[in-house]
């Protein structure tokens, strides 16, 4: 949406560490439309994951970001940590003011199944995917300052658990979380939704899996961070207020 005042509101987008993920190109869309933008991103968890860190990510972001006519602030945080959503919102709220907009597309995400995931693993992506979550949510409904009717807060999910048991149970904990804040924020006039979108190739997928994407998808294409960009940008505008404690597929009809 485009602001009709000189005051751009401000959305919080988590999980923003590459230039070709997801949370990039929503922050782009949102910065198109008139928001500033604050978002994290940790360094340390593309290190360890098969596509590396993208040198240089968070500077070109912030570049693109200011090009399109947003204040941009990054923000590196370890979610693992559970006093990283309250520092997270005070370096927001210093740089731009009171966030309208909480756009969590953060994840630890490593396969593994039933049998061989460790403790280590099943308690790392029940602290990213589920606790930072809630105490993101949390932390946004004890600041949130905004006129009723304003407020949105939007989640990513996925279904994937087959031989990915605790990204996806995890996940699966966050859409709860995440749908609750619809009814228990319902006092500051807030939204709460969840987007499932379906498999995007961001760097992990292998030729069988992005072939078995398009074949299992009746628009016969995988998905864009544009397409799930798309959704937030209208959930987030006057017109997806009425759209309230719903889980979203937006996968192109992906089986």
């Amino acid at each position: 949406m485009t602001q009709p005042d000189t005051q751009r509101p401000v959305a919080l987008v988590t999980g923003v560490g590459r230039t070709v993920g997801i949370g990039a190109g929503i922050a782009r869309r949102l910065a198109a439309s008139g928001w500033d933008i604050a978002f994290t991103y940790w360094t340390a968890y593309d290190e360890r994951m098969d596509w590396g860190v993208q040198s240089g990510a968070t500077v070109e972001i912030t570049k693109e970001l200011t090009e399109l006519g947003a204040t941009a602030v990054p923000i590196e945080a370890d979610l693992v940590d559970p006093v990283a959503p309250e520092r997270i919102f005070a370096a927001a709220e210093e740089r731009l003011g009171n966030v309208t907009a909480l756009v969590m597309c953060h994840c630890e995400s490593v396969d593994s199944g039933i049998l061989d995931t460790t403790i280590e693993s099943f308690d790392r992506h029940f602290a990213v995917n589920a606790r930072a979550t809630w105490l993101l949510i949390r932390e946004y409904g004890r600041r949130f300052t905004g006129a009723p009717g304003t407020g949105r807060i939007i989640a990513l999910t996925s279904d994937h658990t087959v031989n990915n048991l605790p990204y996806g149970a995890s996940k699966g904990a966050l859409d709860r979380i995440t749908l609750a804040a619809a009814h228990e924020l319902s006092h500051l006039g807030v939204s709460a939704n969840v987007i499932n979108p379906g498999p995007i190739d961001t760097g992990w997928m292998n030729d069988g899996i992005r072939a078995a994407g398009i074949r299992e998808t009746p628009l016969g294409r995988l998905g864009t961070p544009e397409d799930t960009a798309n959704l937030v940008d209208f959930l987030c505008s006057p017109r997806g207020q009425w759209i309230n404690g719903q889980l979203l597929m937006s996968n192109g009809g992906f089986a």
